[in-house]
């Protein structure tokens, strides 16, 4: 799982916490369908209705600031987003990620590159995204096999249920 391809949906802001991405006041929801229904309602409340499924969401500066709510990831999933590509991440969120199987890709400047709908591809592995609509390539963070492997199970709990039992 290093490569994923997807149309651009922008959220050129800095700063976008957990809570703006997933509010606090829907914390007692349970059921996955139910929390994505309030996907980044803080920032922007129609854009859930902006988002189909296999989309990529480019982000600004200190995506996923704030508390550690695990629900500010798997809203993201549960919309529909194949992957993040942000210009830099807040640390729990971004561990959050990784253990919940949501591909993350820190790769500086790429927001301002890119615009709503444009066709992205992202090599998770190399660290690279490319906007296939504009030709151009900008060369983030590459992901370790570890956690490429913990995003091909679909979080670390599948990982580690799957290693578990083949045993």
């Amino acid at each position: 799982m290093s490569d994923i391809k997807g149309k651009a949906i922008v959220l050129n802001m800095n700063n976008v916490s957990t809570d703006q991405i997933f509010p606090g006041q829907y914390v007692n929801l349970t059921d996955p369908n139910e929390i994505a229904e309030h996907v980044l309602e803080g920032a922007d409340k129609s854009f859930k209705n902006r988002i189909k499924t296999g989309d990529i969401l480019v982000a600004g500066n200190n995506f996923g600031c704030g508390s550690s709510r695990e629900q500010a990831v798997i809203t993201l999933k549960e919309a529909g987003f194949a992957a993040v590509i942000a210009n830099s991440v807040g640390r729990i969120w971004y561990r959050n990620a990784i253990n919940l199987g949501l591909p993350v890709l820190i790769c500086e400047g790429f927001v301002n590159q890119v615009e709503e709908g444009d066709e992205i591809e992202v090599n998770l592995k190399e660290g690279i995204a490319k906007n296939s609509s504009k030709g151009t390539i900008a060369k983030g963070n590459a992901i370790s096999d570890f956690v490429l492997n913990i995003f091909a199970n679909g979080g670390i709990k599948p990982m580690m249920k799957s290693k578990i039992l083949s045993k």
